[in-house]
């Protein structure tokens, strides 16, 4: 049944991009001669060539001494981008290229007239910022608008990175691709070398290769950056200005097949697992196996499937201390959701947010002692992803949950109970798009589709949806080489299932239908059907010398829900935003570079309330010396805000405004600093300061310290409490109750690393965090639309405190009790992790993992001393150990 699930999803998302992928195999036999030929004006652009081995292959030890390299062409005409765009550089840089039949190979000379001043600190993969290095950017499918990039740093550390779009500066450092690097140093600078199996790079079949191709030298010590080919500062662009590399022939892509086998073992240790508890005697041990299998399926297409996959998270998620109605959405840190996650998104509504699946149950479970699943279980999961020739990008995601059961314990009656709390999920998310045009417009269609295998007389049909349909069409179609571009998208939704999950539905967070004193939304207590639409259109001006612009007005309708698969915050929203830039990017006697921004917001809801207005203004200023200053101010207009009660009616808000300074050194800078206030104050008596900064240090070029403390403390007088019966006729017989809250939160994140080699580390990460909230001043809504309160103890109140800290309201005969909600919250993650590249593609982790928490009942003002107190609480440590094996079967 579930591989059936998970292959009839694979199968129906795909057909269309194996239909494309055979169309394309012909046509790519029929002129790939003359699409090399025509590709965008190639006899404007530079050219480097590679060639052929003819002998035996470079041995890859950095060193340039093969006689392979002899043969090869040099390419040296590199060009300053920073400091002095357009200058010559002051080091000389030579590249060579050669390849045989398995791999691209380069060869690289960085002189340097002082070689001690090599600045090459030892980190981890992707980390190469602080050192000096070298990369190369490779447009393999010659589509002008994508790139691979691979790049190695003087000390030997490997980054790459994939460019989805035109642009420099949008890169997917997700891609990791199983390639070798190597570098020496000797009197003249240092050398290097790079091998890059054909087999990790996507391009389209053909006798004769035509790649785009940049380079970039970058020195951190004198803040020079020269590439081959410089992007204008002005320009918004990247491999669309790539030059060509040539000859590259009789190489055909690969049919990549690789496996990636597993073994994991951990345990889990509780401090505190609590008398009597049958389920928790300590400790819980556990083992498993498991795989992922990747397989090209032509030149252009890549199946990935996994069996048992291990999907556990090295680094945990940020505490928080979340009092709003809304749901937190967190970065995705599983490698098998990460890789090519870049094919799944599009430009609007964020139809798939891949924490949904594996995610905790919703179902809920009572007794005195209760084992309740984390995570559901993730049966199987597969992907088909790939860029076929002429433009069309495919990624299609298939995955299948399995049912899960929480095990209770009633100590009265000694009884066992097993109750479901998640039901069998197949989820499938797929997506094309197509390039076209000279200006490389885009244009593309996503679709995601949820299925519960939901019993109608199972509680959990009245939690979850049955079935969840959402998809939409968007574009981004640029005039001018991209400098201008009209964008947008245009999305629906479908949900449906029990009648009290739909009700649910209509009550949630993010729509409010119940609201008393709205006209345009209702609830239909017996419907089993929910449909929306979203749609959004933009203009924009994204490069020129001075002035740049932008502008979009979107619009989601009430009923538009897509959270079974995706991530949605609110709907019944209409978006009005503008903003106008002015830029200089030419050096001044001050100033290295400026802008000055100045953007407005606006926001209603589909009953035509005003829900927001703000206006906002962004300067950046970066000097001479590198360092940067972000300064932002906005003011936000008086409005109605159709969620702050929570589903009850219209509440006002006042005017407020927050000022921002931000300041910040390079990051290529050996010592990282920066410093961020931030403060505002509204008419009704918010008031909100944060402090943060950071330091990072090399105290040699192994190690690695930095810290980031952030303190925020805040007023906030329209903190929602609760909802209930009583209230006056004017607030349609309810109590909408808020009080005061004085809240405080300090927290540090810690972190330091030692590189024994870029392919062995060992990190520690810890974050010590408290928080406190002190709750007074309580009162209610006064009348709907009101930005006052109607305070507790005043206007014929009485307010009494129990013993207990409970607060008893008396108004007239009627009495009601408010529980006490001050709190003090102590929290300790860490974790320590042995990082082990011990063979290209194949690594070992070793982790032990802290968990401490405490929350008690006082409010009180936390500070550097509760830092300390969070290492005193009790707590699980985690360790775990896991060794995956790269093997490449062709």
């Amino acid at each position: 049944m579930i591989v059936r699930l998970l292959a009839c999803a694979l199968l129906l998302a795909a057909a269309p991009a194996f239909a494309q992928t055979r169309a394309d195999s012909a046509r790519a036999l029929r002129d790939s001669a003359r699409a090399q030929r025509d590709s965008v004006r190639p006899q404007q652009r530079k050219e480097a060539r590679a060639v052929r081995v003819a002998g035996a292959s470079p041995v890859l030890d950095g060193r340039l001494d093969d006689a392979a390299w002899a043969a090869a062409p040099v390419l040296s005409d590199f060009v300053q981008k920073q400091p002095k765009e357009g200058a010559e550089p002051t080091e000389r840089t030579e590249v060579r290229f050669v390849y045989d039949a398995e791999a691209l190979y380069v060869g690289a000379r960085m002189y340097k007239a002082d070689p001690r001043s090599i600045q090459a600190p030892v980190s981890r993969r992707d980390d190469g910022n602080q050192a000096e290095h070298l990369w190369i950017s490779l447009d393999t499918y010659l589509d002008r608008r994508t790139a691979y990039s691979f790049g190695v740093t003087a000390a030997g550390t490997r980054i790459d990175w994939y460019h989805p779009t035109d642009d420099e500066n949008d890169t997917d450092v997700s891609f990791d691709p199983v390639w070798t690097a190597r570098v020496a140093r000797d009197s003249l600078g240092w050398t290097a070398e790079m091998r890059i199996p054909f087999s990790q790079l996507r391009f389209t079949a053909g006798a004769v290769q035509r790649w785009g191709l940049n380079l970039d030298r970058w020195n951190p010590a004198t803040k020079e950056d020269v590439f081959w080919v410089p992007i204008p500062s002005q320009e918004r662009a990247w491999a669309s200005r790539f030059g060509d590399l040539v000859g590259i022939e009789g190489v055909r892509p690969s049919r990549r097949v690789e496996l990636m086998p597993y073994v994991a073992a951990g345990g889990t240790f509780h401090a505190a697992p609590g008398a009597g508890n049958p389920f928790d005697d300590g400790s819980s041990l556990e083992a498993r196996v498991g795989g992922d299998l990747k397989m090209g399926l032509g030149p252009a297409l890549t199946l990935e499937a996994t069996v048992n996959p291990d999907f556990g998270q090295v680094e945990a998620d940020p505490a928080e201390v979340n009092l709003s109605a809304f749901e937190t959405f967190f970065a995705e840190r599983r490698p098998f959701f990460i890789e090519g996650s870049q094919l799944l998104a599009g430009r609007g509504p964020e139809y798939f947010y891949s924490r949904r699946i594996g995610a905790a149950p919703s179902g809920d479970a009572s007794g005195d002692f209760v084992d309740f699943p984390g995570t559901s279980t993730i049966l199987g999961a597969g992907k088909l992803t790939g860029r076929l020739r002429g433009g069309t990008s495919i990624g299609v995601l298939a995955a299948v949950t399995g049912r899960e059961h929480a095990r209770t314990f009633t100590t009265e009656s000694g009884e066992f109970q097993r109750v479901a709390v998640a039901p069998t999920t197949a989820f499938g998310v797929a997506r094309v798009q197509r390039q076209f045009g000279k200006a490389q417009s885009t244009a593309g269609v996503s679709f995601t589709g949820v299925g519960r295998a939901l019993d109608s007389e199972s509680p959990l049909a009245e939690l979850l949806h049955r079935q969840a349909f959402a998809g939409g069409a968007d574009w981004n179609l640029r005039f001018k080489g991209g400098e201008y571009s009209l964008n947008g998208y245009l999305g629906f939704s479908h949900v449906a299932g029990d009648s009290a999950a739909l009700l649910g539905t209509q009550l949630s967070s993010a729509r409010y239908f119940a609201r008393p004193d709205a006209d345009h939304v209702r609830v239909d207590p017996l419907r089993t059907a929910l449909a929306g639409w979203t749609g959004s259109v933009g203009a924009a001006r994204n490069s020129g010398r001075h002035w740049l612009w932008d502008a979009s007005v979107s619009a989601t309708s009430p009923g538009f829900e897509v959270n079974d698969a995706g991530a949605q915050g609110t709907a019944d929203d209409v978006f009005g935003f503008a903003r106008v830039r002015y830029r200089e990017t030419k050096p001044g006697p001050y100033l290295r570079s400026y802008s000055i921004a100045l953007s407005t917001e606006n926001l209603w809801n589909f009953g035509g309330v005003r829900n927001f207005t703000a206006l906002r203004t962004d300067t950046r200023l970066t000097f001479k010396n590198y360092w940067e200053t972000l300064l932002t101010g906005w003011v936000d207009l008086r409005s109605q805000s159709d969620d702050l009660t929570r589903g009850g009616p219209l509440m006002g808000t006042g005017r407020s405004w927050v000022t921002i300074v931000d300041v910040f050194n390079s990051s290529a800078s050996s010592t990282r600093l920066r410093g961020r206030i931030y403060y505002g104050e509204s008419e009704l008596g918010e008031r909100t300061y944060r402090l943060l900064s950071s330091y990072s240090m090399r105290p040699s070029p192994r190690w690695r310290f930095s810290v980031a403390p952030n303190y925020l403390r805040s007023t906030n007088p329209r903190q929602y409490i609760t909802t209930r019966p009583g209230g006056r006729e004017a607030t349609f017989g309810n109590r909408y109750v808020f009080s005061t809250i004085d809240r405080s939160t300090f927290t540090t994140q810690l972190r330091l690393t030692y590189s024994f080699t870029p392919d062995l580390s060992l990190e520690g990460y810890a974050e010590p965090f408290a928080a406190s909230g002190r709750y007074h001043d309580f009162g209610e809504l006064s009348a709907p639309g009101s930005r006052e309160l109607r305070r507790y103890g005043t206007d014929g109140t009485r307010v009494d405190t129990l013993e207990n800290g409970t607060l008893r309201v008396t108004e007239g005969t009627s009495t009601f009790n408010i529980a006490p909600r001050d709190f003090n919250v102590r929290s300790f993650r860490s974790n320590a992790v042995l990082r082990w590249e011990w063979r290209p593609g194949s690594t070992l982790f070793a982790v032990w993992q802290q968990d401490r928490f405490a929350r008690e009942r006082e409010g009180s003002i936390v500070g550097p001393g509760d830092l300390l107190e969070t290492l005193n609480t009790a707590g699980d440590n985690i360790l775990a150990l896991k060794v995956t094996y790269w093997l490449p079967l062709r």
